[in-house]
Formats: structure tokens, C-alpha cells, sequence
């Protein structure tokens, strides 16, 4: 008994000290609702750069994250409270469209006459956020200015989608007074749908989205194509967006392709961020094990691509995240 007790008290000392070399380290990822892309995706990419003291080697299994640290997602009210929270310290990192990382940086757009963010920095450009304008089947929306008159879910204040909502209305010819507004989270939207007490929603992120494949199982629903000359001008007026496509089939009775516009979603952080961290980090998104995970974790998951890292990124980047792709040579 005695040499029993002695070995698992070797054993646990053992593993203090190993624990107690290995810095422990915490990293949080702000996200979005969980009903949408953002939070699967978030808890995705701390799985795959968490390695928290203990944990077997990647050449012998275990996980490639950065040596010590564990990262987790946590859910938010979306891009401008995540830019928010890193600005204000309570956040490591988090997901943001990019036209709100842009506006926050350079303190222009929504961010006008608000200190600009000017410590924001890029990790990554992460996939191509579709603006989702989801409408009862039999609600006569056939096009956005089919809006007016009809209760519209702007989605809630703090987040990327209301922003991109607004400029949606004003390149149509409306205004947010012309429709009866409501400010929820895509599912409390969806509720409200199934209820009859809801027209449309705006959702901006990766498709399929949980909430809309949900609705559409129980309720006849129509995506509204963002599309023509109104579409044209808004990408002139706001050249952060980009002509996007959700294809037939993507949700249940949805059988005909929707044209539509479309952000990146950036994962950012701060200057702050220790630059051998944030390097670590960068590495680990990109390694071998990670594009498993991606790839049968999350539909959105395999066009998060390093190929397209840099793509329309329009903040510096992190100065951990640069010295990585340079030296990957994405970056000269």
C-alpha cells in the first residue's frame, strides 16, 4: 500500500511540475447568437488551437493547438460587441464582419464620431457571411421593397447584421420607419415567424444557418433575392461587399438559387496580444489537423481556406499572424 501511495504521489507530482513548466494560458473567442454560424464555428477553432498542459503530443495524437493554452468560444451579440470587447479588454479575440472592422478601425461609418479602434488587428479572414433575407412563403415578399408595411426583424442591437440590414433598406429606397422593426436573434425571429407574428428577418453568416434550417423543416419560408441595379449600387456605395449565391436546395422548399451580397467573417484581436501567441495561434488554424476539423465540423468549415486568409482584409494584421504567413509565403 505504502508503495502504491508513493508512486501516485510521485505521479501527481510529476504532473503539477509538468503543468507548472507549461504557462497556462486562457484565450476567448467572441462569437455571434447560437443559433448561428459564428458560435459552431468559434467552438470549432478552440478546439483546434487549445493544448492545455497534460495533453498528449501532436506527433503521438493528441492536439496541435499551442502548447498551454485553452481557448474557448463564447457567445455574443455579434461583431460590433465583439470589436467592443477586445477594444475594451474583456475579450482575447472574436468573429466580425468586415465591413464593422473596417468602419471600427478607421472610426468611419457606424463608427463615426467614436474613438476609432485603432488597436484592432487580423488573425484571419475566415468565409464569405451570406446576408440572408428570410420571408414567410405566404407573405407577398418578393423583393426587398416588398418590405414596407411589413414586420421585419432587423436583428439585435450590437450586431453586424442590423448594420448591414439598415444599408440594405437604404439601397432599396426605404427607410427603417417605412417597416415595423423589431431587433431580435435570428431564432427569436424564426419563433415569432412560426407564430404568424413575424414577416421577414434579416441573418447575416455562412449557410446553411441552424435557425433557418430549423424554420424551413416546419414552415414554408422564401429567401429574398438581394439582386439588380439596387444591389449593384450598394456594392459601388460599400465595396466590402461582394455578389454572393445561395444555392437551391441549401434550405428545405428553398429550390431555386438566391442571388444576394455577401461580407467576410475576420477573426481579430488586438495589438495587444503577445506576438509569439498570436503566431502559435496562427499556426495551429493552419495546420493539417486543423482543415480535419473544419472539414467535418462545420458546413462553413471547408471554405475556410488559407489561400483565402488575406482576402479582403482591410485592418493590419496581428503582427504574430503576419510574421506567420510570411513566412508560409502568403505574404511578401
Amino acid at each position: 500500500m505504502f508503495k502504491r501511495l508513493t508512486l501516485a504521489a510521485a505521479v501527481a507530482v510529476m504532473a503539477v511540475t509538468a503543468a507548472s513548466a507549461q504557462e497556462l494560458r486562457f484565450f476567448r473567442i467572441g462569437t455571434g447568437g447560437t443559433a448561428g454560424t459564428y458560435y459552431p464555428i468559434g467552438g470549432l477553432l478552440a478546439n483546434a488551437i487549445s493544448n492545455p498542459p497534460g495533453s498528449r503530443p501532436c506527433d503521438q495524437g493528441g492536439s496541435c493547438g499551442v502548447p498551454g493554452l485553452v481557448a474557448s468560444a463564447v457567445s455574443s451579440n455579434g461583431s460590433v460587441a465583439n470589436v467592443n470587447a477586445i477594444a475594451g479588454g474583456t475579450l482575447e479575440s472574436g468573429f466580425a464582419q468586415s465591413d464593422v472592422a473596417n468602419w471600427a478601425h478607421s472610426g468611419t461609418g457606424i463608427w463615426e464620431g467614436k474613438p476609432a479602434v485603432d488597436s484592432l488587428r487580423a488573425i484571419a479572414n475566415l468565409y464569405p457571411e451570406s446576408i440572408h433575407l428570410v420571408a414567410r412563403a405566404d407573405a407577398g415578399i418578393s423583393s426587398v421593397a416588398d418590405l414596407k408595411g411589413k414586420t421585419v426583424s432587423l436583428d439585435e442591437p450590437g450586431s453586424g447584421t442590423l448594420v448591414d440590414a439598415r444599408i440594405i433598406l437604404e439601397g432599396y429606397g426605404l427607410a427603417e420607419s417605412d417597416v415595423k422593426a423589431e431587433f431580435l436573434k435570428p431564432n427569436q425571429a424564426a419563433e415569432r415567424m412560426r407564430d404568424g407574428q413575424m414577416d421577414a428577418f434579416f441573418f447575416v453568416g455562412g449557410f446553411p444557418a441552424g435557425a433557418i434550417a430549423e424554420l424551413a423543416s416546419g414552415l414554408k419560408i422564401t429567401l429574398v433575392p438581394i439582386e439588380g441595379d439596387a444591389a449593384a449600387a450598394i456594392r459601388t456605395k460599400y465595396p466590402f461587399f461582394a455578389e454572393d449565391l445561395v444555392p437551391a436546395g441549401t434550405y428545405e422548399g428553398v429550390a431555386a438559387d438566391t442571388k444576394t451580397l455577401a461580407v467576410g467573417a475576420q477573426w481579430i484581436t488586438s495589438a495587444d496580444q503577445p506576438e509569439d501567441l498570436v503566431y502559435e495561434i496562427t499556426k495551429a488554424l493552419w495546420n493539417e489537423n486543423t482543415r480535419k476539423l473544419l472539414d467535418s465540423g462545420h458546413a462553413k468549415g471547408k471554405a475556410i481556406r488559407a489561400e483565402t486568409a488575406l482576402a479582403g482584409v482591410g485592418i493590419p494584421l496581428h503582427a504574430g499572424a503576419e510574421k506567420f504567413y510570411r513566412e508560409a509565403g502568403l505574404l511578401k
